[in-house]
């Protein structure tokens, strides 16, 4: 039995870093194409269902970035999901719990909502077709007090012959979990013992964003975001076509997100690094869909700096988000910055007294002000 695994769409994420204009780019735009990206992203799952002639697409949890998103969202998702041509399993998650605010309750969503969408807004045993079941362990609040997947676990029997179950559950996994205190924690044994004695064929999780298996047991993991959400995650971008029956399961990942939100360090102490930054920045292969957090560090001449301050310029409006690191960067300025400025009597001896004050942030704020107003002077 195939079928797909899925977690984490998160329709109507805003990211702050992708919300303000910067020159050349109006205010909001790369969100926009954020916000339809993760679109795009579903519409591709939808297509790589299709081809693999999987049985069905299981979500767990977090379609929505939560149950107050607006209608505009809600109905890009359905007319998304209007292109499936297999069923598809919609599981709440901590994101869009199924409260009495449940966005998939809503009177617009349920309007436009395809037949072949199914909530699972109900815990419990679930069958898709013959011979294949799903256990669904919703989130009904925000804050579980016990272990949704474990409960779920309990109330089953084994599967009967010639059933494949597959169990969607949302939340942390005790061996990833940072609060062993936490009362929802996945317990990972509860779910071995389940796949050992038959009660079930799979684990299928969402919350984590990247994509991960249970060390010695593929059978238990997350799927992770089809597209990217945070610079912090390792592997995402991904869905998982999976071939599961009674005697195991084998997974494959399958990539359906195209932006990437990335990190890089540079080292900038000589003209020759300055130039390498800029030709590393201007190789990226999609900029358009890079969020770049970039860290400087290094000491530079006032035209060395100018010279950074001017690449990273040049590539800010091309990039989905540029931010700049330079808290390691040290700026001290020489004798041929000050011969730069081309000025003369007590001018002079005031910019070299200045430079010779080059550890004062004031006195190199003044100086750096003076060669942007030379350079001005220059360019008229």
């Amino acid at each position: 039995m195939r079928f797909v695994h899925t977690a984490d769409w998160q329709l109507g994420m805003t990211r702050r870093f992708l919300g303000a204009g910067r020159p050349g780019q109006a205010a909001g735009e790369a969100q926009a194409r954020f916000a339809q990206a993760r679109l795009d992203a579903v519409v591709a799952l939808g297509r790589v269902a299709a081809d693999e002639g999987a049985a069905f697409v299981v979500v767990c949890g977090d379609v929505f970035e939560s149950n107050l998103v607006g209608p505009d969202v809600v109905g890009r998702a359905c007319e998304a999901l209007r292109g499936f041509t297999v069923p598809v399993l919609l599981l709440p998650g901590n994101h869009d719990p199924a409260d009495a605010a449940l966005v998939t309750r809503r009177a617009d969503f349920a309007r436009r909502c395809p037949s072949q969408v199914t909530v699972l807004d109900r815990a419990g045993v679930h069958e898709v077709a013959p011979g294949i079941e799903v256990v669904a362990a919703p989130w009904t609040s925000k804050r579980p007090l016990t272990d949704l997947v474990a409960d779920q676990l309990r109330a089953l029997e084994p599967a009967p012959r010639g059933v494949v179950r597959v169990l969607a559950g949302h939340g942390a996994v005790d061996v990833l979990s940072p609060d062993a205190h936490d009362p929802a924690v996945i317990h990972t044994d509860a779910c071995r013992a389940a796949l050992a004695d038959g009660r079930i064929h799979y684990v299928a999780l969402g919350d984590r964003h990247s994509t991960w298996a249970l060390p010695g047991e593929p059978r238990i993991g997350y799927s992770g975001a089809p597209e990217v959400t945070s610079h912090d995650e390792t592997d995402p971008g991904n869905v998982l076509v999976v071939d599961a029956d009674h005697d195991g399961a084998v997974v494959r990942p399958v990539r359906v997100g195209r932006w990437a939100f990335t990190r890089d360090h540079a080292t900038t102490d000589t003209d020759a690094d300055l130039e390498a930054l800029d030709a590393r920045l201007s190789s990226l292969a999609a900029p358009e869909r890079t969020a770049l957090r970039l860290a400087c560090e290094g000491t530079l001449t006032l035209r060395q700096r100018a010279r950074l301050d001017d690449v990273l310029a040049a590539h800010a409006p091309v990039l989905a988000a540029l931010e700049v690191d330079a808290a390691e960067l040290v700026t001290r300025p020489d004798d041929a910055d000050v011969e730069a400025l081309g000025l003369s009597g007590f001018a002079a001896s005031a910019a070299a007294e200045l430079a010779s004050g080059a550890d004062d942030a004031e006195a190199l704020d003044a100086l750096a002000l003076l060669h942007r107003l030379a350079a001005a002077g220059g360019e008229r």
